[in-house]
């Protein structure tokens, strides 16, 4: 059965602290102008809600009246600081002249209503805010209705958020408000501290009423109330020393006085009733001796004024502890016969806090505070610069870690030919990376199945060329056959050039391209005869997977122990770990450049009340965790490491990995063998390609110019017939030079003047007239390619220089020219070998 509480009687005697008044202050216009004086005047207009919002709480602070809510007070003293945080980091306030130098806070004793301090200084106006929400904290805890245990719990919660206050303000604040002594006794830390000390019995208070209502046991009810009379105890002390001693009422100092020995003999009480359980009737008498003289003590000591319900309750419990002290005497007297021992001898009471200070910092952070977020003094931005840099730094040398570590792992599995080993014993082979690329480029390319297609390119090419070169010939020899003719017929009267004078030229051209050609189908007959040499080589690289192609690894034909399988399990589940630890570090690495994405302490920094440095170690700790994670992946991958070395040793012993790695490495000689052997032979095609296709244009562009010349000897042929056959007729040459030649038919003249014309002398107009550069009326194309190193492949003219010593002309596989085969004139043919020997590969045997 729960015993009841002895100083219930008390439960409603509690105290709360007044708020600090104050009086009004101008923030709005001093700080606009710092903006504008500072930044800019579109700065200030930016910011106008911000200043406006300041103001609205700042007047909103000044007329606290008691039709506002207590939570509602508490929310705007609470935004109110954060604002103030934002203020202090942006705007300096103080006397000096760069400063903003016209505000004044002030702020009157919250216990003498007389005093107050004044100064251009923003702690006192965040001290006196966080003095104020102590007390309303303490106001909201008092209005709650302790008579229930809901009641007692909330009304535990504010006393504990009141002391969270005040010791926020000791912590912080106090010291800095008390420049010059030019502060009150209210907001000194002395004071502060005291409260909180206060406000920690009250809430512990709460807890042992709770935990009497629930019935706990003596011994928990006796902790429980002795730490409330502790707390109470230390308000004692803070209050009997200066500045305390003389600046409270002494209503105030009774009360405290007589809480803390009605809490002590509570504890006695209670720890006495425990002790009567165990027997130990001894000491229960000294503990209620113990529990009498601090009553006694504290109504003789305590100065007059103290509430009345306060002293029923001493009464009351006095009463009982006497009651308990009388029949522990007379069964000690008559049963136990123990010695009583003196109370100085006896052990402190055993004392158990349930409630601690609320932190504040959360509540108060102002990080997140938005107002007057743009402006960022130049010593914050240099100070967050720092801080930046520390960070890359911590990036920095931890990716080069991560990098560095997963490096390692795969220089190691190289080394040890780990995981290609397994798989070609599961009969997967796997190619280098570099030269599976070569094989998958030829494989693109079209591999060496693909090289007949090619070949036939080359024969198609050399076939219409030398159509091309054959109606050209025949189209020249149709024109000479006819001149001949005509020349047969006629004798000394066919007065033109002869045929193969004109064409002479056009004649060695086509002899040039006759050779060329011929050269080049040697050639070619060379990459056909190569293809079928090399095929054997060069069809492994036909084989889709090349990988097929590989040797793989065999199991030993005898096995002694049967321990393959597990060798190779315990090699493959290290593997696994290995690739689980480099995930890790792929995923550690993620998490860096999130953690740097996501760190931005700038707001931090601009609400940082205390030392730069101080804030930066805290922050930069967050990076301490996940660099231990790295440096424990990077020690369990070495180790790990070391342990697959063991196991690979053993695993190319039961395999026989030397003789697997011997056939690889024949395989893959093969392999770039052919690889070599397909792109000499693919480069050469490509040669005899482009040969071929410079060839057709080239043949193409002189058939277009016999083509001319055929044309125009035909139109002269038949004028000079025309004019033959009227010489032969008997008309006069004067006659005939009513004949137009020039048009490409004659026709008489129907003009009336051709009569007198007649008789004026004209000179004679040749019949054919070479054109002045070239046959026809379209100068020869010019190739413009690049010279190579070696000779031309024609046969050198007269005077022309042989080339350089030890090379041969006509020798390279494919002629080719650079420039035009005639120069300006259409006279002397320009040569050049457009692939020098070395490089068409076309001798090679």
């Amino acid at each position: 059965m729960a015993v009841p509480s002895s100083s219930s009687s008390a439960t409603n005697i509690m105290l709360a602290i007044h708020e600090k008044k104050t009086v009004s202050v101008d923030l709005y216009r001093p700080l606009r102008n710092y903006i504008v004086f500072n930044y800019s005047e579109r700065e200030a207009q930016n910011l106008e809600d911000d200043l406006e919002t300041l103001k609205e709480m700042r007047n909103n602070i000044e007329r606290s009246s008691a039709a506002d809510s207590l939570p509602a007070r508490r929310d705007l003293l609470q935004n109110y600081f954060k604002a103030l945080t934002a203020v202090e980091s942006r705007f300096p306030i103080s006397p000096d002249k760069d400063h903003v130098n016209s505000v004044t806070f002030t702020w009157y004793d919250a216990f003498k209503n007389r005093s107050k301090a004044s100064q251009q200084n923003i702690h006192l106006e965040k001290a006196a805010v966080l003095f104020n929400l102590g007390a309303v904290h303490s106001q909201i805890g008092l209005a709650f209705d302790r008579s229930t245990v809901e009641g007692r719990r909330q009304a535990s919660h504010s006393f504990i958020a009141a002391a969270g206050a005040f010791a926020y303000l000791r912590d912080n604040t106090a010291t800095k408000a008390s420049i010059g002594n030019s502060t009150t006794v209210d907001v000194s830390v002395e004071c502060a501290g005291m409260l909180e000390r206060l406000m920690l019995a009250q809430a512990q208070e709460c807890v042992f009423e709770n935990t009497i209502a629930k019935g706990s046991t003596p011994g928990v009810c006796a902790k429980i109330s002795r730490q409330a009379g502790l707390y109470y105890e230390e308000a004692v002390a803070a209050l009997n020393v200066a500045p305390l001693s003389q600046h409270f009422d002494k209503t105030w100092m009774s009360h405290i006085q007589l809480k803390a020995a009605l809490f002590y003999a509570e504890a006695c009480y209670r720890y006495s009733l425990e002790l009567h359980e165990k027997d130990e009737i001894g000491e229960e008498s000294a503990r209620l001796n113990s529990g009498i003289s601090a009553l006694s003590d504290a109504k003789k000591s305590s100065p007059r004024g103290a509430a009345q319900q306060i002293l029923d309750a001493i009464n009351k419990l006095e009463s009982n502890l006497n009651c308990n002290l009388e029949r522990a005497m007379k069964e000690n007297d008559r049963v136990y016969l123990m010695r009583v021992p003196p109370v100085s001898s006896l052990p402190p009471l055993p004392a158990f806090s349930l409630v601690k200070s609320m932190n504040m910092n959360d509540v108060l952070d102002a990080s997140k505070e938005k107002m007057f977020a743009s402006l960022v003094p130049d010593n914050s931005a240099k100070a967050l610069s720092r801080y930046t840099e520390m960070v890359d730094e911590v990036i920095r040398t931890q990716a080069e870690k991560l990098q560095q570590g997963s490096e390692l792992a795969r220089v190691n599995l190289k080394e040890m030919n780990l995981p290609d080993s397994i798989l070609a014993l599961e009969g997967h082979s796997v190619l280098p990376t570099a030269l599976w690329e070569d094989v998958e480029a030829v494989q693109v390319s079209g591999g060496p199945a693909g090289l007949e297609g090619e070949l036939q390119q080359l024969r198609d090419l050399r076939r219409v060329n030398h159509e091309l070169l054959v109606q050209t010939e025949e189209l020249l020899q149709k024109e000479a056959a006819e001149d001949a003719q005509f020349r047969s017929q006629f004798g000394t009267r066919w007065t033109r050039p002869q045929s193969s004078t004109l064409t002479k030229n056009l004649q060695d051209r086509l002899n040039r391209f006759a050779a060329n050609l011929k050269q080049a189908a040697d050639s070619d007959g060379k990459i056909e005869r190569s293809v079928r040499d090399h095929m054997a080589l060069m069809s492994i690289l036909d084989s889709r997977p090349i990988e097929s192609a590989l040797p793989t690894l065999a199991r030993p034909i005898m096995s002694l122990d049967a321990n393959e399988d597990a060798v190779v399990g315990a090699l493959k589940q290290s593997l696994r770990q290995l690739e689980t630890l480099g995930a890790q570090r792929a995923g550690l690495e993620d998490m860096l450049k999130d953690m740097k994405r996501k760190d931005d302490i700038l707001p931090k920094l601009m609400t940082s009340t205390g030392s730069h440095e101080d804030l930066f170690r805290k922050e930069i700790a967050k990076y301490d965790q996940i660099c231990e994670e790295i440096s424990q992946n990077l020690q369990a991958q070495e180790q790990l490491l070391l342990h697959i070395q063991a196991q690979n040793s053993e695993f190319a012993g039961t395999f026989n990995i030397e003789d697997y790695r011997a056939s690889c490495d024949k395989c893959y000689k093969q392999i770039e063998a052919a690889i070599a052997r397909y792109r000499e032979i693919k480069e050469n095609i490509n040669e005899g390609l482009k040969f071929y296709v410079t060839l057709q244009e080239a043949i193409t562009n002189i058939k277009q110019q016999s083509s001319d010349f055929v044309m125009t000897r035909s139109i002269q042929c038949r004028e000079m017939i025309e004019d033959v056959q009227r010489q032969m007729s008997g008309l006069s040459v004067q006659d005939g030079r009513n004949y137009n030649y020039s048009v490409g038919r004659s026709h008489q003249s129907q003009r009336p003047e051709a009569a007198n014309m007649a008789d004026t002398p004209r000179p004679q107009t040749p019949y054919y007239q070479p054109p002045p550069s070239g046959y026809g009326q379209h100068p020869p194309p010019r190739y413009n390619m690049p010279p190579p190193s070696g000779g031309s492949p024609y046969p050198p003219q007269p005077g022309q220089q042989q080339g350089p010593p030890g090379h041969e002309y006509g020798q390279p596989a494919y002629p080719g020219w650079q420039g035009s085969y005639y120069n300006a004139q259409g006279q002397q043919p320009v040569s050049r070998p457009p692939y020098p020997p070395h490089q068409s590969g076309y001798y090679k045997q």
